[in-house]
């Protein structure tokens, strides 16, 4: 019997390739909403970058989402999503861009994050000019030291500017915790604890002078369950939408499904002992060292070279896989991976039966 990840259909699949699996994926999303509820979730859109799967979470009832680049949160809203947030400070042209984002959207509510004044005061003069408010959560930086302002007085000064600021709202908090790796679910927690403590401080501060803080968004998918159960924040997790080899490595389990899948073939026995498969680093996340991808039934396999369009195993099995043998592996990044194809391709029933675009990887859409 095959595999869950097997086609029946494989042989007129170009590759590689990445498919992917929309009854694994909705599963995937019940397990989320599990966790949290779906009023409290804002999945990641980066780690799919797909409309049908913005269909999906609709379907499902999730109505928030969370983007990294303009052409996200245009895709997302273009699919029917009403509430985006571009969790990326926008600079230079970014900044009309969003302000234009909204204006064309107008049925879909849109924020975005800072953390300087001086892209607060551009943001508000361009939303003037525009006719249009803008939702500003503060981004707080809780350790990761990627961006962010500390969650100090700084913090409540420039929360203080947004109040104030015509053509901007004050929409609350946005702290990421993706310095946060560990498999232990009690060290795990006992990090974000401690991480998030200022933050509640600095909520507490800011309602006690009245400012309104309608929202915290935070958490990255190692601590997106955990946090789950903290009534006051909104869930940002992606990965668990498809999965990956590594997250499990530095996550505490979670009981989600693969849901996206490479598909590649062995091209040349090179020498004993070798195979060389079409699966280089055009086709799968790398900027991690090997192993980039797992292979199913290939598990023990070492990759000993990789380049653009190659990647080549060592296995005492090698004369077990003529050339022309279909390999289906997990990418150990998706959301990297997902971004280097052009379009991947939707399973059902064991049979790829149509490719989906992959609108967001572009950097511009339209806007």
């Amino acid at each position: 019997m095959p595999s869950w990840y097997e086609l029946d259909n494989a042989d007129e699949i170009p590759s590689p390739t990445l498919l992917i699996y929309p009854e694994r994926v909705r599963a995937n999303l019940q397990r989320m909403i599990a966790w949290a509820g779906a009023d409290r979730l804002r999945p990641h859109v980066k780690t799919h970058k797909l409309p049908q799967i913005i269909q999906m979470k609709l379907e499902a009832g999730i109505g928030k989402f969370k983007t990294s680049t303009i052409a996200e949160a245009e895709m997302t809203a273009a699919a029917g999503g009403r509430d985006v947030l571009l969790a990326y400070q926008p600079v230079g042209p970014n900044v009309r861009r969003l302000v234009e984002l909204v204006a064309t959207f107008p049925q879909t509510q849109f924020s975005t994050i800072v953390d300087d004044t001086r892209i607060a005061q551009s943001l508000s003069e361009a939303a003037q000019r525009r006719r249009v408010s803008v939702d500003v959560l503060i981004d707080l930086n809780i350790g990761m030291n990627r961006t962010g302002i500390r969650p100090n007085a700084d913090a409540l000064a420039l929360y203080r500017f947004l109040a104030a600021a015509k053509g901007l709202r004050p929409a609350g908090l946005h702290a990421y915790d993706g310095h946060i790796h560990d498999t232990d679910e009690a060290l795990v927690r006992r990090q974000v604890a401690a991480a998030f403590e200022p933050v509640w401080d600095l909520r507490r501060e800011l309602l006690a002078e009245g400012l309104a803080v309608p929202k915290v968004v935070g958490c990255g998918t190692v601590s997106s369950r955990i946090l789950a159960a903290e009534p006051d924040i909104e869930v940002s997790a992606g990965t668990s939408v498809l999965w990956d080899a590594g997250q499990p490595t530095f996550t505490p389990p979670m009981e989600v499904d693969q849901a996206a899948v490479l598909l590649a073939r062995v091209i040349s026995r090179p020498a004993p002992g070798l195979l060389c498969i079409d699966l280089g680093y055009k086709a799968v996340a790398s900027e991690m060292q090997p192993p980039r991808v797992t292979f199913f039934g290939l598990q023990d396999a070492d990759a000993v070279g990789h380049s653009e369009e190659h990647l080549v195993l060592k296995t005492d099995r090698a004369d077990q896989y003529p050339i022309g043998t279909v390999l289906y592996g997990v990418p150990t990044h998706i959301c990297p991976t997902v971004a280097l194809h052009a379009e991947v391709w939707c399973v059902d029933k064991g049979r790829a039966v149509e490719p989906w675009p992959v609108v967001a990887r572009t950097r511009r859409i339209t806007i």
